[in-house]
């Protein structure tokens, strides 16, 4: 019920998160989540970072400016908790699958989407995410043995989503 890419590169499991939402969309599957759309500012600055709520054409900005020779975290929480609740709101509507873009430091401290997903996973919806490297003894210990490591390939990754929708509706 709880699929997991680890990230290798950074924006790597962006692009494939986002790719698999865009073809489960296609396939008109109904979706709850977000997806991470990083965007170029300059040669001398970090990206923009906003994450694309799968439900509406919203986007939420969840990165701050800090300035260029800032070295501490960037993430916006007031857009992160924005995201959150769009999300949660989404969840009422039954979707197949929830996809959260990283189960990052803010999930690891208990906020975020961990709300989101413990929802999800209660309710039968399984759920695909990424970790990155630094944070997957906290998300294991988060998933106590749920968690299902991923291929980094779309189509393997569609393909977990596929049979995980199809168990969970066969166990409804």
């Amino acid at each position: 019920m709880l699929g997991y890419v680890i990230g290798a590169e950074r924006g790597a499991v962006d692009g494939l998160l986002a790719e698999v939402a865009a073809q489960l969309s296609g396939d008109h599957w109904p979706l709850a989540g977000v997806v991470q759309i990083n965007t170029a500012t300059g040669p001398d600055t970090r990206y923009d970072m906003d994450l694309q709520v799968l439900t509406m054409e919203t986007r939420v900005r969840i990165s701050q400016s800090l300035g260029p020779l800032a070295r501490g975290c960037r993430l916006d929480p007031q857009g992160l908790e924005e995201a959150v609740g769009l999300v949660e709101a989404a969840l009422d509507r039954g979707p197949k699958l929830l996809i959260i873009n990283k189960f990052g430091k803010a999930e690891l401290e208990g906020r975020g989407f961990r709300p989101v997903i413990g929802r999800a996973i209660a309710e039968g919806v399984p759920v695909l995410t990424a970790v990155n490297q630094a944070n997957l003894a906290g998300f294991e210990t988060f998933s106590e043995g749920l968690g299902n490591p991923l291929p980094p390939h779309a189509d393997l990754v569609l393909d977990w989503c596929r049979a995980q929708v199809a168990l969970a509706e066969k166990v409804a």
